[in-house]
């Protein structure tokens, strides 16, 4: 059986989600099934300040998982590691191409 990476992102994101919770903003999940985009963002008023924060932007390109975005104190990549998916089918996208080699997963 394969491995629905959809699915697992949509889990992680929903975990983060409940750790995330504030009672200035808004938590939002924003999975975009057809176009394999999936995101975790904050939005809302804080006091008298707009906060719009992307918090987690995962996307699934060329069958591999791009973490685009990870701010969160958990490591993304070792989640889905722990969840089945191998460390050649995740990318760290907000790391350079350059970087990107020295790290144990994917280039691109």
């Amino acid at each position: 059986m394969a491995i629905d990476y959809s699915q697992i992102i949509q889990t992680i994101i929903k975990e983060q989600a409940s750790l995330q919770k504030s009672s200035y903003v808004r938590v939002e999940t924003i999975f975009d099934t057809e176009r394999h985009h999936y995101l975790l963002v904050q939005v809302g008023w804080a006091r008298d300040r707009w906060v719009y924060a992307s918090i987690l932007h995962l996307d699934i390109i060329d069958n591999k998982i791009y973490i685009q975005q990870n701010n969160t104190e958990e490591s993304v990549a070792e989640r889905l590691v722990e969840l089945g998916i191998s460390k050649e089918n995740i990318v760290i996208g907000f790391h350079s191409p350059f970087k990107r080699k020295f790290t144990d997963y994917a280039v691109n």
